[in-house]
């Protein structure tokens, strides 16, 4: 019977571990989706290519990839910008493999917006990391993406981010907590300026390093939440597996 329990503990244990929260919030008269990871204890992933090098490109594919092995897809969404060809525009790694080296100057387009940073997750944590410091710490990621601009830099907006701005779009992106537990994941579901994106993460999320994923191509998959986004092929994919 003792033996019965335990095995029935760990099966809880373990299936609560693989639960990702996503839920819907308002925030400043702004909607978003929000999904947060327990990275210390859940299996947190970059996708690019298939076993054939083929650019994976869609949600639908990775689950069916990940089911050939027993595996299933909890969460997914686009994680950094790329070229036409679905490469990589900056640093990425995935399983321990690097595509792309660390691109560290300005350049056009919100990619190089400097500050930009890199996401990177390494055993029981995932960190948001401004390019520069991550160039001077060097750790080792199991997965990486880069991406730009950062939203939040050490507890503050990036410093281009203006209050009136007018650009507004569709924008998703991840926020990570001192400790790196938590890797908080969002979209928008309305259109909404750098400066608004930036303030959820810091003001409301309470998190002090955030980086902008993408904007206007920006994807969701979050079965709890209903979310399965559609669209052509993505780049870089980040999602939780079961």
């Amino acid at each position: 019977m003792i033996r019965l329990l335990a095995a029935i503990c760990l099966v809880w244990v373990a299936s609560h571990a693989a639960a990702v929260e996503c839920g819907d919030i308002t925030y400043d008269g702004n909607r978003y989706a929000v999904c947060e990871v327990d990275a210390a204890n859940q299996d947190l992933r970059l996708f690019l290519r298939d076993e054939n090098e083929a650019v994976i490109g869609h949600f639908s594919r990775l689950g069916q990839m990940l089911a050939q092995t027993g595996q299933s897809l909890s969460f997914a969404m686009n994680a950094g910008m790329y070229h036409s060809d679905r490469s990589p525009v900056g640093h990425y790694v995935e399983d321990s493999i690097e595509e792309m080296r660390v691109v560290p100057n300005a350049g056009p387009g919100n990619f190089g917006l400097l500050p930009n940073g890199i996401f990177c997750i390494r055993d029981a944590r995932a960190d948001v990391i401004e390019t520069r410091t991550f160039l001077k710490r060097a750790p080792e990621c199991t997965h990486a993406t880069q991406s730009g601009p950062m939203l939040v830099i050490d507890g503050a907006l990036h410093p281009r981010f203006l209050a009136d701005s007018t650009s507004r779009y569709v924008r998703n992106g991840v926020g990570t907590s001192a400790d790196g537990s938590r890797a908080v994941f969002v979209i928008s579901r309305n259109a909404v300026t750098f400066h608004d994106f930036g303030s959820l993460f810091r003001d409301h999320l309470k998190l002090p390093n955030a980086l902008y994923f993408d904007g206007n191509v920006s994807r969701l998959y979050a079965p709890s939440i209903n979310r399965n986004d559609p669209g052509f092929r993505m780049g870089p994919i980040v999602g939780v597996v079961e």
